[in-house]
């Protein structure tokens, strides 16, 4: 049986290894943490404690593998090391027969509100999106050098039990006003471990899919449902040009790109129909 192994096995890769073991296929998590470590035994999840940035990736059955890549790039640079060295370990592990990647929708950069799909020119803007984007080429060349069979999945926000802005709602941090407030895009976690799945299985040789749920909608209105949902206050709204001097430098980037992004392609191709399509569906879920 193919081997299956998920790098960077944390929020998502954890679900995505138990799918797996519910279907009586092995799998193993790679952490970087004994921390990690202990959250996958808890899971009943076969670990293997290896660190990307330092350590080889021997004891792992790369060759003929079915591979997800979740290790996030480093946090700063325009280019993801922990990627290449990856790539690198393949030339003496073996490459596996299929890899899918988790990238992120930043890559577009700002499309100022406008619907995109997978077909819209990569523009990434911030250094985490140019990170992602490099992830994505050195990827890309090693699949066309090799034959090795890539999928890439650009992801929206990621949200789930756990995985809610609650705190921050509590502190009664400040919003940018509704009509001052970019689109952005979701996926439920759930929902996001069912694309991975389906990549791997149906996806295209080469393909790039949107992992979202197609209904974006305002950032501060995220917030808000949330907020209401959780039933706490809702915090106070200020204007953009307000923001500047409130809100930290990485919400502040976020707030300078807007999209609105189609999942049509994983529903045609990947024959999905996502468990919780709206924020309504998925908040019930998560709280």
């Amino acid at each position: 049986m193919t081997e299956t192994i998920v790098l960077g096995c944390g929020y998502v890769g954890t679900r995505l290894a138990c799918q797996y073991l519910g279907r009586g296929e092995g799998v193993t998590g790679v952490v970087r943490s004994e921390k990690g470590l202990a959250r996958l035994a808890e899971a009943g999840v076969p670990g293997l404690r290896r660190d990307l940035a330092l350590d080889d990736l021997d004891g792992l059955a790369l060759a003929g593998a079915r591979l997800f890549h979740l290790v996030p790039p480093p946090d700063e640079g325009v280019e993801d090391a922990l990627t290449h060295r990856l790539v690198k370990a393949f030339e003496s592990s073996g490459s596996p027969r299929r890899l899918v990647y988790l990238s992120t929708t930043g890559v577009y950069g700002d499309c100022q509100g406008a619907w995109i799909d997978e077909s819209w020119p990569a523009r990434p803007a911030a250094d985490r999106s140019h990170r992602r984007w490099d992830a994505e080429q050195t990827l890309h060349r090693w699949s066309r050098e090799t034959g090795g069979e890539l999928i890439v999945l650009r992801v929206a926000g990621i949200y789930g039990p756990g995985r809610l802005p609650l705190e921050r709602i509590r502190r009664g941090v400040p919003l940018v006003r509704p009509q001052e407030s970019p689109y952005t895009n979701r996926i439920h976690v759930d929902d996001l471990v069912a694309v991975c799945l389906a990549a791997m299985e149906k996806g295209r040789q080469g393909a790039i899919y949107n992992a979202c749920d197609g209904h974006p909608s305002g950032m501060t209105d995220y917030f808000l449902q949330v907020a209401d949902a959780a039933g706490l206050a809702r915090p106070p709204l200020i204007t953009k040009a307000e923001a500047a001097g409130r809100l930290s430098p990485g919400m502040l980037g976020y707030l300078s790109e807007s999209r609105r992004l189609s999942n049509r392609k994983i529903r045609d191709e990947l024959g999905l129909e996502l468990r919780y399509p709206t924020l309504v569906d998925g908040l019930r879920a998560s709280l």
